[in-house]
């Protein structure tokens, strides 16, 4: 490998962060068993109690998911009632809404997922936890949707082809 390009690390970051997160996932989803959600599940239903009822696609790129992604994270949610969807205004989109029951499960999943932080705060460190957070925030960046639409820090690897599958500003 030319010397210009060689990494500076022999760890794979795209590795080692997935090796992370199925740790943190892990973690969370054991603290958050009580609750009967998933730290995914628990993620999407904050996401619709902030936003409101969204489309399935812009669920979707908020969440950095891809539809089929989504679906299978949602259609146990729906199954249990705990969010609607229902056919869009123009009969091609679908729209999510969080229901009743899904606001009552998330108020009561609230205290599980605060036990997973916790544990997480305890391991890491207040500051290295925030320094955490921010830089998983510069890497969300990188998301190739992201850097379509000209986020601020997608100028360092600018002309990258978009990712297979994805089209400029698909929404």
């Amino acid at each position: 490998m030319p010397r210009d390009i060689a990494p500076r690390s022999p760890a794979c970051t795209c590795g080692r962060l997935r090796r992370a997160t199925r740790a943190l996932t892990q973690l969370y989803d054991d603290l958050m068993a009580p609750s009967g959600l998933r730290v995914t599940q628990f993620s999407l239903l904050r996401t619709l109690a902030r936003s409101g009822p969204s489309r399935m696609s812009d669920l979707a790129q908020t969440a950095l998911l891809d539809r089929t992604a989504l679906s299978r994270t949602l259609d146990p949610l729906a199954a249990r009632g705990l969010v609607a969807i229902a056919p869009g205004n123009d009969g091609r989109t679908r729209e999510v809404s969080l229901t009743r029951a899904g606001a009552r499960a998330l108020r009561a999943a609230e205290g599980d997922w605060r036990k997973a932080q916790r544990a997480v705060e305890d391991t890491l460190g207040a500051p290295r936890l925030e320094a955490f957070i921010a830089t998983l925030a510069e890497i969300e960046k990188l998301h190739p949707d992201t850097l379509v639409r000209g986020a601020p820090g997608s100028a360092a690897i600018a002309g990258r082809p978009v990712h297979a599958g994805r089209r400029a500003g698909a929404a």
